[in-house]
């Protein structure tokens, strides 16, 4: 008869500390990430009215327009009518 734990207890207590690890981690990763496609996304709608991404932001710091960059990406996405009229504001 075997006494203390078994290994799966181990196995899993191991994979729960693991789990929260990567957790960890990956939180900061997602935030990037999403910034990433933010970006691309403000890119692609820009460019389609005749400017660049830099040249936007750059822009929009110069006429002190304080929208960031998620609310950006969801206009240029999903309204691009609100988009271009924030574009004809900055140029």
């Amino acid at each position: 008869m075997r006494h203390g734990r078994s290994t799966k207890e181990r196995q899993a207590k191991d994979a729960l500390l693991h789990a929260g690890n990567y957790s960890f981690a990956h939180r900061k990763d997602k935030k990037s990430h999403n910034r990433k496609l933010w970006n691309i996304k403000i890119n692609a709608g820009a460019r389609e009215q005749g400017i660049s991404y830099s040249k936007l932001i750059g822009a929009l710091k110069k006429k002190n327009i304080m929208l960031d960059r998620k609310i950006l990406s969801l206009f240029a996405e999903f309204h691009p009518k609100t988009f271009e009229r924030i574009l004809q504001e900055v140029k």
